[in-house]
């Protein structure tokens, strides 16, 4: 069983799990590991790690600047996995790997899958990789003993929303509204119907995630999934306190992860 795998075991039937993204090397690859540590004393369960890309379509603004912020301090696939090494010195938190599938390819799946591995990674998701094509690359990843992490959107049709229940391990990811990432000020109508749609083709759990940004919106999701996801409101912190990012961004993950805890009560 994974360390993603035993998170959601142990957090079942008590509330939903934190699940925050960071962009590895933002705002510097030397300070990566601590806002990581800092988002875990802050009360985050699991750690989506993001290979920073040159082209990331799935993303907003926000994620995007980090991203750029990243690739300027020469962070790519290795360097990535340095830092997920030197987050595993301090941490067994669950680590996943957010990356497009590009930099992956070019990298080679199955050095990745182990280099992957021996770094204290636990799965993989490609955010760019469509589900119906994804099968030839599972095989690397799996044998490396990393859980690999599928997306489903409102506008999957059901027989997506099967396959991606076929190839998921770990948990699955909902994206609660259509576009790129971002705050938004309001839960999306279309993520109660597809929590729904998704439980009706797995027992995995479900996370939910685009543009919950603040610890109202956390709780409203965690009333409805097993994970509640937040990225740009995570790296916006990290960009607006560069120098103390750490600090900054364990003080405003803690409201959220107790808003959390607090909605199953």
């Amino acid at each position: 069983m994974s360390r993603i795998q035993r998170l959601f075991e142990g957090l079942q039937g008590k509330r939903a799990a934190l699940i925050a993204y960071v962009t590895a090397g933002d705002p510097s690859p030397a300070v990566t590991p601590s806002i990581v540590w800092a988002l875990e004393r802050g009360g985050a369960d699991l750690i989506e790690l993001g290979v920073p890309f040159s082209d990331p379509i799935a993303d907003g603004p926000v994620i995007q600047r980090g991203s750029e912020r990243a690739l300027k301090a020469g962070v790519n696939v290795s360097k990535t996995l340095e830092i997920a090494r030197e987050i595993r010195q301090k941490s067994t938190i669950p680590i996943l790997l957010f990356s497009y599938l590009n930099p992956l390819l070019r990298y080679g799946f199955a050095r990745l899958a182990q280099d992957a591995a021996a770094a204290g990674v636990d799965g993989v998701l490609l955010t760019d990789l469509s589900v119906e094509e994804a099968e030839e690359h599972l095989p690397a990843l799996r044998a490396a003993g990393l859980d690999t992490v599928f997306l489903a959107a409102p506008t999957s049709p059901p027989e997506r929303l099967r396959l991606v229940a076929k190839y998921s391990t770990g948990f699955i990811y909902l994206v609660s509204r259509t576009g790129v990432t971002g705050e938004q000020s309001s839960l999306s109508d279309a993520a109660g119907p597809l929590v729904a749609a998704m439980r009706g083709e797995t027992s995995l759990p479900l996370a939910l995630g685009f543009g919950i940004s603040t610890p109202e919106q956390a709780a409203q999701v965690a009333r409805l999934a097993d994970g509640v996801v937040i990225g740009s409101a995570f790296v916006r912190v990290i960009e607006q306190h560069p120098d103390d990012a750490p600090a900054a961004i364990e003080a405003f993950a803690r409201p959220i992860a107790v808003a959390i805890g607090s909605s199953k009560s």
